[in-house]
Protein backbone atom coordinates (compact mmCIF):
# COMPACT_ATOMS: atom_id res chain seq x y z
CA UNK A 1 0.00 0.00 0.00
CA UNK A 2 1.51 2.99 -1.10
CA UNK A 3 1.66 6.03 1.68
CA UNK A 4 2.04 9.67 1.08
CA UNK A 5 4.81 11.36 3.58
CA UNK A 6 5.33 14.78 4.52
CA UNK A 7 9.24 15.15 5.56
CA UNK A 8 9.65 18.70 7.40
CA UNK A 9 13.93 19.23 7.52
CA UNK A 10 15.79 21.50 8.65
CA UNK A 11 18.72 22.27 6.71
CA UNK A 12 21.84 24.37 6.53
CA UNK A 13 21.06 27.79 4.45
CA UNK A 14 23.96 27.10 1.93
CA UNK A 15 24.37 27.09 -1.70
CA UNK A 16 23.98 23.86 -2.87
CA UNK A 17 21.23 22.33 0.18
CA UNK A 18 18.58 22.14 -2.30
CA UNK A 19 20.77 20.47 -5.06
CA UNK A 20 22.36 17.59 -2.66
CA UNK A 21 18.41 17.18 -1.16
CA UNK A 22 17.04 16.60 -4.83
CA UNK A 23 19.93 15.05 -6.08
CA UNK A 24 19.33 11.84 -3.14
CA UNK A 25 15.88 11.50 -4.65
CA UNK A 26 16.53 11.27 -8.25
CA UNK A 27 19.27 9.14 -8.21
CA UNK A 28 17.94 6.52 -6.50
CA UNK A 29 14.53 7.41 -8.21
CA UNK A 30 12.54 8.79 -6.01
CA UNK A 31 9.55 10.94 -7.01
CA UNK A 32 8.81 14.47 -5.18
CA UNK A 33 5.41 15.08 -5.14
CA UNK A 34 5.84 18.46 -3.82
CA UNK A 35 8.96 20.67 -2.32
CA UNK A 36 9.37 24.17 -0.65
CA UNK A 37 12.26 25.87 1.22
CA UNK A 38 12.57 28.78 3.26
CA UNK A 39 14.36 30.83 5.70
CA UNK A 40 13.94 29.76 9.31
CA UNK A 41 14.03 32.16 12.03
CA UNK A 42 17.78 31.20 12.32
CA UNK A 43 19.29 32.48 9.20
CA UNK A 44 21.88 29.58 9.76
CA UNK A 45 19.12 27.20 8.66
CA UNK A 46 15.96 27.01 5.89
CA UNK A 47 13.32 24.83 6.41
CA UNK A 48 12.69 22.21 3.34
CA UNK A 49 9.39 20.59 3.19
CA UNK A 50 9.27 17.28 0.96
CA UNK A 51 6.49 15.13 0.19
CA UNK A 52 7.00 11.72 -1.34
CA UNK A 53 4.58 9.08 -1.95
CA UNK A 54 5.74 5.53 -2.13
CA UNK A 55 5.85 1.66 -0.17
CA UNK A 56 6.33 2.20 3.83
CA UNK A 57 9.64 0.72 3.50
CA UNK A 58 10.89 2.89 0.40
CA UNK A 59 9.90 5.82 2.74
CA UNK A 60 12.06 4.99 5.31
CA UNK A 61 14.58 4.11 3.01
CA UNK A 62 14.57 8.13 1.73
CA UNK A 63 14.32 9.08 5.63
CA UNK A 64 17.49 6.84 6.28
CA UNK A 65 19.23 8.93 3.57
CA UNK A 66 18.25 12.29 4.17
CA UNK A 67 19.80 11.45 7.80
CA UNK A 68 22.66 10.87 5.87
CA UNK A 69 23.13 14.13 4.41
CA UNK A 70 26.03 16.19 6.21
CA UNK A 71 23.61 19.65 5.58
CA UNK A 72 20.54 17.94 7.53
CA UNK A 73 20.20 19.02 11.03
CA UNK A 74 16.95 17.11 11.83
CA UNK A 75 14.19 15.38 9.80
CA UNK A 76 10.52 15.35 11.23
CA UNK A 77 7.68 13.31 9.24
CA UNK A 78 4.46 14.91 9.70
CA UNK A 79 1.48 13.50 10.38
CA UNK A 80 -1.80 14.88 9.63
CA UNK A 81 -3.14 14.71 13.11
CA UNK A 82 -0.13 16.14 14.85
CA UNK A 83 0.98 19.35 12.33
CA UNK A 84 -0.48 22.12 10.22
CA UNK A 85 0.26 21.79 6.48
CA UNK A 86 -0.83 24.22 4.32
CA UNK A 87 -0.17 25.25 0.82
CA UNK A 88 -0.91 27.94 -1.39
CA UNK A 89 -2.46 28.64 -4.72
CA UNK A 90 -3.03 31.15 -7.31
CA UNK A 91 -6.15 31.15 -10.10
CA UNK A 92 -6.51 33.03 -13.24
CA UNK A 93 -10.05 32.44 -14.77
CA UNK A 94 -11.24 34.07 -17.64
CA UNK A 95 -14.60 35.73 -16.34
CA UNK A 96 -16.40 38.62 -18.00
CA UNK A 97 -17.74 41.15 -16.12
CA UNK A 98 -21.37 39.24 -15.78
CA UNK A 99 -19.51 36.31 -14.40
CA UNK A 100 -18.10 37.95 -11.54
CA UNK A 101 -20.55 37.74 -9.12
CA UNK A 102 -20.21 34.30 -9.46
CA UNK A 103 -16.16 33.68 -9.52
CA UNK A 104 -16.50 35.98 -6.05
CA UNK A 105 -19.15 33.66 -4.64
CA UNK A 106 -16.84 30.85 -5.08
CA UNK A 107 -13.95 32.56 -3.80
CA UNK A 108 -15.91 33.47 -0.52
CA UNK A 109 -16.89 30.33 0.32
CA UNK A 110 -13.76 29.01 0.43
CA UNK A 111 -12.63 32.08 2.35
CA UNK A 112 -10.38 32.97 -0.67
CA UNK A 113 -9.34 36.83 -1.82
CA UNK A 114 -9.48 38.24 -5.56
CA UNK A 115 -6.56 39.87 -5.71
CA UNK A 116 -6.81 41.06 -9.34
CA UNK A 117 -9.21 41.83 -11.87
CA UNK A 118 -9.01 42.50 -15.56
CA UNK A 119 -11.21 43.02 -18.28
CA UNK A 120 -11.30 39.64 -18.89
CA UNK A 121 -10.17 37.73 -16.21
CA UNK A 122 -9.90 37.20 -12.06
CA UNK A 123 -7.10 36.06 -10.12
CA UNK A 124 -8.37 34.25 -7.13
CA UNK A 125 -5.60 33.47 -4.28
CA UNK A 126 -6.68 30.86 -2.11
CA UNK A 127 -4.42 28.71 1.42
CA UNK A 128 -5.34 25.49 2.83
CA UNK A 129 -5.13 22.04 2.55
CA UNK A 130 -5.08 20.48 -0.75
CA UNK A 131 -8.56 19.01 -0.36
CA UNK A 132 -9.97 22.32 -0.14
CA UNK A 133 -7.45 24.19 -2.94
CA UNK A 134 -8.69 21.01 -4.94
CA UNK A 135 -12.10 21.57 -4.43
CA UNK A 136 -11.88 25.11 -5.09
CA UNK A 137 -10.51 24.46 -8.56
CA UNK A 138 -12.69 21.95 -9.61
CA UNK A 139 -15.88 24.94 -9.00
CA UNK A 140 -13.77 27.30 -10.76
CA UNK A 141 -13.07 24.80 -13.80
CA UNK A 142 -16.69 26.23 -15.52
CA UNK A 143 -14.74 29.07 -16.09
CA UNK A 144 -12.01 28.42 -17.94
CA UNK A 145 -8.30 28.54 -16.18
CA UNK A 146 -6.52 30.67 -17.81
CA UNK A 147 -3.76 29.77 -15.55
CA UNK A 148 -2.56 27.92 -12.12
CA UNK A 149 0.20 27.97 -9.91
CA UNK A 150 0.58 26.15 -6.85
CA UNK A 151 3.58 27.02 -3.80
CA UNK A 152 3.81 23.08 -2.20
CA UNK A 153 3.15 22.41 0.81
CA UNK A 154 4.94 23.51 3.69
CA UNK A 155 4.10 22.65 8.21
CA UNK A 156 5.44 22.63 11.08
CA UNK A 157 4.29 20.01 14.31
CA UNK A 158 1.91 21.45 16.54
CA UNK A 159 2.49 22.30 20.12
CA UNK A 160 5.50 24.36 21.26
CA UNK A 161 8.23 21.91 20.47
CA UNK A 162 10.74 24.54 18.65
CA UNK A 163 12.51 22.23 15.79
CA UNK A 164 15.49 24.44 16.27
CA UNK A 165 16.14 22.97 19.93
Amino acid sequence: MSNKVVFSLLVDNEAGVLSRVAGLFSRRGYNIDSLTVGETQDKRHSRMTVVAEGEPEVLEQIEKQLAKLVDVSKIQMLPADASVCRELILIKVAAKPEERAQVIAIADIFRAKIVDVGEESMMVELTGNESKLDACTKLLEKFTILELARTGITGLSRGSENSLS
